[in-house]
């Protein structure tokens, strides 16, 4: 149905698109701007700053975590690395601005009555970033825009942006090692650098619209993911697909993919141990069942989420009613 978007006041500063990551200082005094005082129940949806969203004591605040902000937490020095403000002034102040923005992370924590979390991944950093639990409810996945019986061809795929936590390039070269086929589905900031890697088995077919996507999704013979991700949804799409999952095997891809039957997870995000993942699938050391596949894809269904999501939604408002603390 129609939704009325209503953006904070950092659209309708200078360049606000291009370059919004700028503005992040401005983020959670944005956030906070939004007058919400008409409704019940108030669901945020948070990879940054929305659960900071300013709620009264008569209103139920459900913030749904996708992940908790990384770059603030976990990634700080990763991310001062790859935006070269390791040094100096410009660095200094960046390193000042996180730590507010933690702060201020922490605080907006209290301002939540429940957390929902995307996976048991995110719900154990939201423990650790707010010692607060989670219900776990994972993301809809549209698995019914896939045909999981088409007939299997000998390629491998890979579908990803390219940029540098996706590992596109551990994929390449070991199928440049492997020399097996492999399409990689995706472009972003790596793209001459995969590129250049690029052997003679590998096609690189740039960003494709779904259609495409889904296409190779049925015909290919496995779908490689090589990322650390807080959820993942193109392994379960792959896996809707009827194609077994080869990834690794930390974060969300852990609680989608189950390791022999419905796909490999290797160990380590080396290219040895993708290789080796690799060729003991393509050897037939692993019976994956097409109907396991499309029935695990099946869990995280659209219908699903709803319905998990509506369920918690009402027991959550039902028990805040009638004055019970939320768990």
């Amino acid at each position: 149905g129609h939704r009325s978007v209503q953006t904070s006041f950092i659209q309708r500063l200078p360049l606000a698109k291009r370059v919004f990551r700028q503005y992040l200082p401005l983020m959670p005094l944005a956030v906070e701007q939004f007058d919400l005082s008409a409704y019940d129940v108030v669901i945020s949806s948070n990879h940054a700053v929305a659960k900071g969203v300013l709620t009264a004591p008569h209103q139920l605040h459900v913030s749904y975590v996708h992940t908790p902000v990384r770059y603030a937490w976990d990634l700080q020095h990763q991310y001062l690395r790859q935006a070269g403000l390791e040094q100096g002034v410009k660095g200094a102040i960046t390193r000042l601005i996180l730590h507010y923005l933690r702060l201020w992370d922490s605080t907006s924590a209290n301002r939540v009555d429940r957390f929902v979390a995307n996976s048991q991944f995110i719900a154990k950093r939201i423990w650790r970033a707010y010692r607060r639990p989670a219900t776990v409810i994972y993301p809809p996945v549209d698995v019914s825009r896939f045909d999981w019986q088409h007939p299997r061809e000998e390629f491998y795929l890979t579908v990803s942006r390219f940029v540098p936590y996706k590992r596109v390039d551990l994929t390449v070269e070991a199928f440049n090692r492997l020399g097996l086929p492999l399409v990689v589905i995706g472009d972003g900031s790596d793209w001459q650098r995969i590129k250049a890697m690029a052997g003679p088995t590998i096609r690189l077919l740039g960003k494709q619209p779904d259609a495409v996507v889904t296409d190779y999704m049925q015909r290919c013979k496995g779908f490689i993911f090589p990322a650390e991700e807080d959820f993942g949804i193109t392994p379960v799409e792959a896996q809707a697909a009827g194609a077994p999952v080869i990834a690794f095997g930390r974060g969300g891809v852990a609680e989608t993919v189950i390791h022999g039957k419905t796909g490999v997870l290797f160990t380590e995000q080396t290219v040895e141990s993708l290789e080796q993942a690799v060729k003991s699938f393509d050897m037939g050391m692993y019976e994956l069942n097409r109907d396991n596949l499309r029935h695990q894809a099946e869990q995280f269904s659209i219908e699903r989420f709803h319905e998990q999501f509506r369920t918690c939604i009402d027991q959550t408002y039902t028990g805040f009613l009638q004055g019970n603390p939320v768990e």
